[in-house]
């Protein structure tokens, strides 16, 4: 049957005759039939052009934004499924606010050590940023406390940037824990992962930008991230990677990224999903590149913007390479870290030895 149906052709191809439906057996309508057919061929468009994306049958996909502590091993195994080979997760704050030292401590341990485990034993190379939140930053005692701990994490393996890091209530405090920590980035020679808040999101991130410029920090070593449609243009002109967050309801949906692709194009452009312990989604980058496919987005620049524009920024200290994940070792569920497993009872999941390559 042609792609070209309409109402009429439906009506001339059944005239006065009824057709049940298989699952509930009620009549449907000629209506109800060309609904059914245009659902199903916008189906088979969408199949068709995410088979259009690079890397055989899904594209490479980077999330560098995913609050992964967070979620369950399925989120892992889900993200593998759907193309994603590499997280970046940031420290932020837990929901709660901390009450000592000891707990960022080991938080900063949890994100640097097992999760980084966990995930490989998923199929996905984990990474991080480390840092000291905004919204934390307003206990100053605290505060301190931990800027004197970061840098034994900062030097860490798996450690791609300093990050998030920025303004949440824009006051006084996160300025200057904000400018220490841009210090501490240029110390260690790390890219900085910026989080605007989410109240007076234009003017916190123009001084979010300007304090950045103020302590001499080159814009193409930071990513601005949690953008919309109202910061994009300045944080572009200033010469900073812009990134957006595709979170339910709320920063940027699949929809509006693709249109501000279309028109801005792929240059400095980075998707994420930020997904963590709210209502977040862990496929949503691999969604958003579904969707710029259905849109007839071109397949590189929806890889420039999913997957090559966060490793050019993340992978500038060397401790992020596409190696780790083009000629990864061996997935073996039965590697214990710490005298612990991911194991839960299920069968493990054992990879072959890949064999040695002769040159």
């Amino acid at each position: 049957m042609s792609s070209e149906v309409d109402h009429s052709t439906i009506e001339e191809m059944f005239g006065g005759r009824s057709v049940a439906c298989p699952c509930c057996q009620n009549t449907l309508t000629p209506a109800m039939l060309l609904q059914l057919w245009q659902e199903m061929q916008a189906l088979q468009a969408d199949q068709s052009a995410f088979a259009r994306l690079p890397a055989g049958s899904g594209a490479r996909l980077i999330d560098p934004h995913a609050h992964m502590i967070a979620r369950t091993t399925d989120d892992y195994e889900a993200m593998a499924k759907a193309g994603i080979v590499a997280v970046i997760e940031p420290a932020f704050w837990l929901g709660q606010a901390r009450t000592n030292v000891g707990s960022f401590i080991d938080y900063f341990s949890t994100i640097t050590g097992f999760e980084r485990f966990r995930a490989g034993q998923f199929g996905i190379r984990h990474y991080c940023a480390i840092g000291l939140n905004p919204k934390e930053a307003n206990n100053r005692a605290l505060a301190d406390a931990v800027l004197d701990v970061l840098p034994r994490y900062l030097a860490k393996e798996g450690v791609v940037a300093l990050g998030e890091i920025g303004f949440d209530e824009q006051t006084a405090e996160e300025e200057r824990a904000l400018r220490a920590q841009i210090e501490l980035a240029k110390e260690f020679d790390l890219p900085i992962m910026i989080h605007t808040p989410h109240r007076d999101k234009k003017q916190g991130t123009s001084r979010t930008m300007d304090v950045l410029e103020s302590c001499g920090f080159d814009p193409a070593r930071c990513v601005i991230d949690h953008n919309n449609e109202e910061t994009l243009e300045e944080v572009l002109a200033r010469g900073y990677w812009c990134a957006f967050t595709i979170y339910p309801s709320t920063k940027m949906g699949n929809e509006r990224l693709a249109a501000i692709v279309e028109k801005h194009g792929p240059q400095r452009i980075i998707v994420d999903s930020a997904c963590d312990w709210g209502v977040s989604d862990p496929l949503a980058v691999a969604k958003s590149a579904r969707l710029m496919a259905a849109r007839g987005i071109p397949a590189e620049v929806i890889a420039q913007v999913c997957y090559s524009n966060a490793l050019a920024v993340y992978g500038l200290n060397g401790e992020m390479c596409e190696a780790h994940w083009t000629n990864p070792s061996p997935i073996d569920q039965r590697t214990l870290y710490g005298g612990n497993s991911v194991l839960r009872g299920q069968a493990p999941r054992i990879d072959p030895a890949q064999p040695d390559v002769i040159v």
